[in-house]
């Protein structure tokens, strides 16, 4: 048959839907359980009792409480998911390509979760109930100004008002309003009177941040972690003698074609921070190539 034949088969695998879109979905799927339990069933509360992370969740051990309370929402306001949800989109299409898959997940899930302890800690005599993805959100927010601080941005102000500003500005803020309303409000034991979760807030940017100066790239390790063992001379004498970095020949202009397409595919699979040193070269000098054309 035709399609046996291996020319006829395609080298690369067919585009997959984002973990941002399942993430979105999954968001929008949470609000709609909660309009369907209240609404339908006449259970309302319900979704909020199983998956809204309270204080008395925390104690009958629902700790999944602490991830799941992201995908719920105030069903009586729809401003509050629509702001998360457009947040998490032009966020998540930024630095989707940079993280990758696995590390945007895992930067998104560990906010959520810090977020949520702090919050927990703070409320932890006060009480209440928190939904909400905006702590997720406000850790994408903070990665994306360590990224890329000071690259003009457009918010609207209210929906209406068009302003632009600085990401670095617009986390300095964020960073000091919270941290006010936390201290002022929910320490003192008293519920914010702009309907906002700062501690979670604080806990989701605390993430991003420590994510950004810690773990990207994975140039971090334990300050404990030394190694006692010392090399013999003759293996001193080796290290000394080898080459100081390894590059790769692409020989020539078709090489180099075929080798920026092999980089371009693992960017698109991995995400760039996952490019080493040379494969970031190789691009640098591609770039160069074009350039002179």
């Amino acid at each position: 048959m035709l399609s046996d034949r291996p020319y006829m088969h395609d080298p690369y695998p067919r585009e997959r839907t984002s973990v941002l879109a399942w993430l979105i979905s999954a968001v929008v799927a949470g609000f709609v359980l909660q309009i369907v339990t209240s609404r339908v069933f006449e259970a309302p509360g319900a979704a909020e009792h199983f998956f809204g992370l309270s204080v008395g969740a925390l104690h009958s051990g629902r700790v999944w409480t602490l991830l799941t309370y992201s995908f719920l929402h105030d069903p009586g306001n729809l401003l509050h998911i629509l702001s998360n949800v457009i947040g998490l989109y032009f966020l998540g299409r930024v630095l989707l390509p940079v993280l990758g898959p696995s590390r945007f997940l895992g930067l998104y899930a560990a906010a959520v979760l810090l977020g949520g302890v702090v919050w927990a800690a703070a409320n932890w005599h006060l009480g209440g109930v928190l939904i909400g993805a905006s702590a997720g959100v406000f850790g994408l927010f903070i990665t994306y100004a360590c990224f890329y601080p000071h690259q003009p941005v457009t918010f609207l102000l209210l929906f209406i008002l068009p302003v632009t500003l600085k990401p670095k500005h617009v986390a300095i803020a964020a960073v000091l309003v919270d941290l006010t309303g936390c201290l002022f409000y929910e320490v003192m034991g008293a519920p914010s009177p702009f309907g906002f979760a700062h501690s979670a807030h604080l806990g989701g940017m605390a993430a991003g941040w420590f994510y950004f100066r810690y773990v990207h790239e994975g140039h971090w390790r334990l300050p404990f972690r030394r190694s006692d063992i010392e090399l013999p001379r003759w293996a001193k004498k080796d290290a000394k003698a080898a080459p100081a970095a390894y590059q790769v020949n692409v020989g020539g202009r078709e090489g180099l074609r075929a080798e920026v397409d092999r980089i371009l595919d693992k960017i698109n699979s991995q995400g760039f921070g996952a490019l080493s040193a040379e494969e970031k070269r190789i691009l640098d000098e591609a770039k160069d190539l074009l350039s002179r054309r």
